[in-house]
């Protein structure tokens, strides 16, 4: 990743100015004369009565008191509310209407949040009186994540640098306290959005961690190099996948007082572990079926299938598929009777374009992956699944690198974000390699676009905003993206800087104003209307 340590300029941003305090306008100014006597010509004292000296100070007075009036009601205007806000979310103490948290690390060993005024892309208030927002209480040095729940009015903020798991309450842009810990360094977290449990994936310990919020207890369950969890929305599946294996497991929870202790539960179950030892509570256990280096798992928009991206030759695999489960034998709550368990498969779909992420529009499974070159190196790929047939309907090239962020955004687009694309196909053929697709969706056939638009060995087609490192053809890795929503564009942590996107043509919007001192993590945009803006 490409690490931008300091902002591209410095000093105070020279915004467009509010409406002068004071106007010369010698047509409209009065003037004042003195009083004619008869039958003398008339003409202007060259010394005004006291008369009309108080009248014209008046004038004056009153002149440059409704300039300056003006100009307060203007920018009193910008920041003004409506009497009903949307969902009846609180007015942020910034008054900002349309946020974007960035989180940003220094060396690794310092972060913060910070704010950004996502409508007019600066990071100032437009008087400029107050020169940046954050939130504030939070601290943390490696702020790695942001999970989004706008609808909630909060974020969680997950930090490798320490393990933190930080609610961040939007109405008051403050640090709620961290609710949780998991061992420095974890592979990944996941939180959903019912947020009665928090899941973590220790890789180094090895343990697959639940924080459980209805009980305030912890339970870290035994399952040796595991380094991916995900859970769907209502928070009723939790799966969890295990590095170089073929094996997917499940969590579910036992009845209460149903095993004395964990021996008992494992044999009875199959599981692979039960916590605690004594009065077990929660267990994993394998969940049958055909996997490929399982890498992660989405769940689709009616609570019925869960589909799990086997990543396959990407990952050191054979074959990269997605496979369709479903989601009712896969609940927290259905405990195995017997060590044998039913095989929830509905359907494996092998996709040769490459699968480590997927986001669906509820007809159309939309599948990012790298798919394995002659020459050795692996190339970016987007394949289009039909869910009413499990039917490939297209694949299509889209950038290289680790594929790990999908969104839908304005103008019906789709963006794609991955990591470390500067060593795949595109690179050596000297085409665009940069690491953000943008797709219009629609027509029968897609047409990705490589943003920004550059040509390597070009001088003129060069990204339009450099990075620290002043390479003119390749970002860095995109580690963050949002939709800002109604308002056509994206916000991306880009390289370790803040890029933003036009959603009506791709193009990149100026982010002088925007930019970050050091580096840009992920990026979130709080006031969505719904918790699928990012």
């Amino acid at each position: 990743m490409n690490r931008s340590l300091s902002a591209r300029r410095s000093g105070n941003p020279s915004f467009p100015s509010p409406p002068s305090e004071t106007h010369s306008r010698s047509s409209e100014t009065p003037l004042i004369q003195n009083s004619s006597t008869p039958g003398k010509p008339t003409s202007a004292s060259p010394n005004p009565s006291p008369a009309g000296w108080t009248l014209l100070c008046g004038i004056l007075l009153a002149l440059s008191t409704l300039a300056l009036t003006s100009c307060h009601s203007v920018n009193s205007l910008a920041y003004k509310f409506p009497e009903y806000t949307y969902a009846g979310r609180p007015v942020p103490p910034s008054k900002l209407a349309q946020r974007v948290m960035i989180s940003v690390t220094i060396n690794g060993s310092s972060g913060s949040l910070q704010i950004v005024d996502a409508l007019r892309d600066i990071r100032s208030n437009i008087e400029d009186t107050i020169p940046f927002y954050s939130i504030t209480g939070y601290s943390s040095g490696y702020p790695l994540a942001i999970l989004n729940f706008p609808a909630e009015t909060r974020g969680y903020v997950y930090s490798t640098s320490d393990g933190s798991l930080t609610n961040i309450n939007y109405s008051t842009e403050s640090s709620a306290g961290s609710v949780g810990s998991f061992q420095s360094g974890s592979g990944a977290v996941a939180v959903p959005q019912a947020l009665a449990h928090f899941y973590g994936a220790e890789e180094a310990a090895g343990v697959l961690e639940v924080i459980d919020n209805l009980t305030g207890r912890t339970f870290g369950l035994n399952l040796p190099n595991v380094f991916q969890v995900a859970a769907n929305t209502g928070d009723t599946v939790a799966l969890a996948m295990v590095r170089n294996s073929n094996l997917l497991y499940r969590i579910f929870k036992l009845n209460s007082g149903q095993y004395t202790t964990s021996q008992l539960a494992i044999a009875a179950t199959g599981s692979v572990d039960c916590q605690p030892v004594l009065l077990p509570v929660y267990c994993v256990v394998p969940v049958p079926g055909t996997y490929d280096n399982p890498a992660g798992a989405y769940f689709s928009l009616d609570g019925t299938t869960a589909y799990i991206l086997n990543c396959g030759p990407e990952c050191g695999g054979q074959t990269a598929s997605v496979t369709f489960l479903q989601q009712g034998p896969l609940n927290e709550n259905v405990i195995p009777s017997s060590p044998v368990q039913p095989n929830p498969t509905i359907a494996n779909v092998p996709v040769p374009g490459g699968v480590t992420d997927v986001i669906s529009d509820g007809t159309t499974l939309y599948v990012a992956g790298q798919q394995p070159q002659p020459d050795g190196l692996f190339a970016g790929f987007l394949t289009t699944i039909n869910l009413a047939t499990d039917a490939i309907t297209g694949k299509y090239s889209i950038s290289d690198g680790s594929h790990s962020k999908m969104l839908f955004a304005d103008n019906n687009t789709l963006w794609i974000g991955s990591q470390y694309c500067a060593t795949g196909e595109r690179a050596k053929l000297g085409e665009n390699y940069n690491c953000l697709t943008m797709v219009v969706l629609g027509g029968a056939t897609l047409a990705p676009q490589i943003v920004p638009n550059v040509t390597p060995g070009s001088p003129t087609a060069v990204v339009p905003y450099p990075n620290e490192n002043n390479n003119q053809y390749y970002y860095g890795s995109l580690t963050g993206l949002c939709w800002v929503q109604n308002y056509n564009k994206v916000y991306t942590a880009y390289g370790g800087q803040v890029h933003l996107f036009s959603t009506v043509d791709g193009s990149e919007i100026d982010n002088e104003f925007v930019t970050v001192q050091g580096t840009a993590l992920d990026v979130a945009y709080m006031d969505a209307l719904t918790d699928g803006a990012d």
